[in-house]
């Protein structure tokens, strides 16, 4: 297996990369500094695929093993199911060598590690991704946290994961919705940071929908890698960190006003790379034909690229929810090409009306 390491001092961990290597879980895990008590943290379909696996790995290597199972959706990422994770853990009598392990996707993953950083003030947890968006990006940095009805993810906490363990295989069994939502994310990358990405993801764009093995594991870890340099720079997002959110501020606008149940989360923010980049050509920060070239990507993916009917006021008070707004308006991240991003802080009016 590959590895890279996240270094941010005592909070650093490795992220293991491979195909095929779910049975190493229970090796890997037991280097670890925790006790041999492990609850696994998982949705019914996910479970149903890949707990047996991982349990049995874990196993072998002396875990002991139960299993916390989540009902599968944005809106279970809420106050109400963390509290449930918190009786079934003190039902269990966890203490605080004990660990979480979020096998799943973004919701799975960001509502473990809530309640792992907030169980008995923290309790280590590991990631085991299985879908593209939490593989390239939710699960790596230590953002946790439960949507509220006002907005998404306005509830959390950064609290790091001990391992990020990541196979690519499980990817085998997305639905087609669910990968070109993550890829979404990894088109990001692209345009935020690394031009080679995404002239990389343009060229082989048909292997990387066709899971090509090799193809898929480069963009992953290269994705995985941008965002453990991200995160080692800027842990809590008081700078740098903030490019990840290119595409976010529309997209979290997009799915509060669609109640979360229109788009899946790749899906918004697909179309808020394309507002974005487009708002960037009106302010005179890129040229029209870096916009196009995106666009152009994007469609061929098959993800939609059109903001959805809403007014303009609508659009701001959506936006006004978000939790990155300061009394200025919100920071926005602008590309000015591909690979390089600025910030600009624009009125939630000012940005519905260029909108």
């Amino acid at each position: 297996m590959d590895k890279i390491i996240v270094d941010l001092g005592n909070r650093s961990y490795p992220i293991y990369f491979g195909y095929n290597t779910l049975d190493d879980v229970g090796k890997v895990s037991s280097k670890l500094e925790i006790s041999k008590r492990i609850a696994v943290v998982t949705n019914p379909s996910i479970g149903d695929l890949f707990f047996s696996t991982v349990a049995g790995s874990l196993e072998d290597s002396g875990f002991n093993v139960s299993i916390i199972e989540v009902p599968d959706g944005e809106k279970h990422k809420s106050l109400e199911w963390a509290s449930i994770l918190y009786d079934k853990l003190i039902t269990h009598k966890m203490d605080r060598k004990c660990a979480l392990v979020a096998l799943g996707g973004g919701v799975v993953g960001d509502i473990t590690g809530f309640v792992a950083a907030t169980f008995l003030r923290g309790i280590p947890f590991i990631q085991i991704p299985t879908t593209v968006l939490a593989q390239v990006d939710s699960s790596v940095g230590g953002k946790t946290g439960v949507n509220h009805p006002k907005g998404k993810n306005l509830i959390g906490a950064f609290y790091q994961p001990k391992l990020v363990f990541i196979d690519v295989s499980t990817l085998q069994t997305l639905k087609r919705e669910e990968l070109l939502s993550g890829l979404a994310e990894v088109i990001k990358y692209g345009v935020i940071w690394d031009a080679d990405l995404f002239n990389f993801i343009e060229d082989n764009l048909e292997k990387i929908l066709n899971l090509d093995q090799l193809s898929v594991l480069k963009v992953v870890k290269k994705c995985c890698s941008i965002k453990a340099k991200v995160v080692e720079e800027d842990e809590r997002e008081g700078g740098l960190r903030s490019i990840l959110n290119f595409g976010h501020t529309i997209g979290h606008a997009i799915e509060a006003l669609t109640d979360y149940k229109r788009y899946k989360h790749g899906e918004a923010v697909a179309i808020g790379m394309i507002a974005a980049a487009n708002l960037s050509v009106k302010l005179g920060v890129c040229s029209k034909d870096i916009f196009f070239r995106i666009k152009a990507l994007v469609q061929r993916t098959g993800l939609p690229t059109e903001l959805p009917k809403f007014s303009k006021e609508e659009y701001a008070r959506a936006m006004k929810m978000d939790k990155k707004i300061g009394s200025s308006g919100v920071k926005f991240v602008l590309t000015e090409d591909i690979g390089r991003v600025i910030f600009k802080t624009i009125s939630t009016e000012e940005v519905s009306n260029l909108l």
